[in-house]
C-alpha cells in the first residue's frame, strides 16, 4: 500500500500533487493542510476528493473530523495532538476509515484498543514537512516495533513515514509494514508521475 500525503512546492500545488501520484498509480490520497482555514482546505478538498472518486482512491482528510461528510472523504488521520481515535470513531461511526500516528509500540496498542483501522508509524528518518517531530525510528525501530506487535497480536496495517526515499523502500518492507506514506519523495521528483510508478513497483 502507498499513500500519499498532500504537500506543495515551488512546481506544485497540493491538488496538482494528488492528480500526478493517481496518475502514476496510487489509491490513497491524505489530504494534509496542517495551516490552511477550513474555507481553503474545503476548497482544495473538493477538487482532490473528485479526484479520488474518479480514480477509484481512497480519499482521507488529516484531522477534521468535522469535514468527513462534507467532503465525503473515505475517513481520517488523526495525530496524537489530534481528536482520540475513540471519540472520532463515535462521530463518524464504523463505516468510516480512522487511522492513527504512532512513534512507539504503546501507541499503536492505545491506537488499536481504542478503534483504529490503521497505522502510521514513524518518523523513519528526520524530515522538514513535519513540525514537532517524534523520536526517529530508523530500520531497527521498525523491526522492533513490528516484532511486538507480533508478540502481542496487534495485527493492524502499519505505514512507514517520515523521510522515505525509493532506495529505503525494500529494507523497509522486510520488517513487517503493510505500507509507506511518502509526500515529498514524491512530489519533489523531477518526473513525480514516473517516481510514484517507480515506488509501486518497487515496493508492491
Amino acid at each position: 500500500m502507498l499513500q500519499f500525503i498532500t504537500h506543495h512546492n515551488d512546481r506544485y500545488g497540493y491538488a496538482d500533487g494528488a492528480r500526478m501520484v493517481l496518475e502514476g498509480g496510487c489509491r490513497w490520497v491524505q489530504l494534509r493542510m496542517k495551516d490552511a482555514s477550513d474555507e481553503d482546505f474545503i476548497a482544495v478538498g473538493r477538487v482532490v476528493g473528485e479526484l479520488c472518486r474518479r480514480y477509484g482512491a481512497k480519499f482521507i482528510l488529516d484531522d477534521r473530523v468535522h469535514l468527513v461528510d462534507e467532503l465525503q472523504a473515505d475517513g481520517v488521520h488523526l495525530g496524537k495532538n489530534d481528536m482520540p481515535v475513540d471519540e472520532a470513531r463515535e462521530i463518524l461511526g464504523k463505516q468510516k476509515i480512522i487511522g492513527a500516528t504512532a512513534n512507539t509500540f504503546e501507541d499503536i496498542r492505545r491506537a488499536a484498543f481504542a478503534g483504529a483501522d490503521y497505522i502510521g508509524l514513524g518518523p523513519f528518518r528526520f524530515t522538514t514537512t513535519k513540525e514537532r517531530l517524534s523520536p526517529v525510528l530508523g530500520i531497527e525501530g521498525y523491526r522492533r516495533i513490528m516484532a511486538q506487535c507480533r508478540r502481542e497480536g496487534i495485527m493492524l496495517p502499519t505505514v512507514a513515514i517520515g523521510g522515505i526515499t525509493a532506495e529505503d523502500i525494500p529494507a523497509l518492507m522486510v520488517t513487517g509494514i503493510s505500507g509507506i506514506a511518502l509526500s515529498g519523495t514524491v512530489l519533489n521528483a523531477e518526473d513525480p508521475v514516473e517516481e510514484t510508478r517507480k515506488i509501486i513497483n518497487i515496493s508492491f
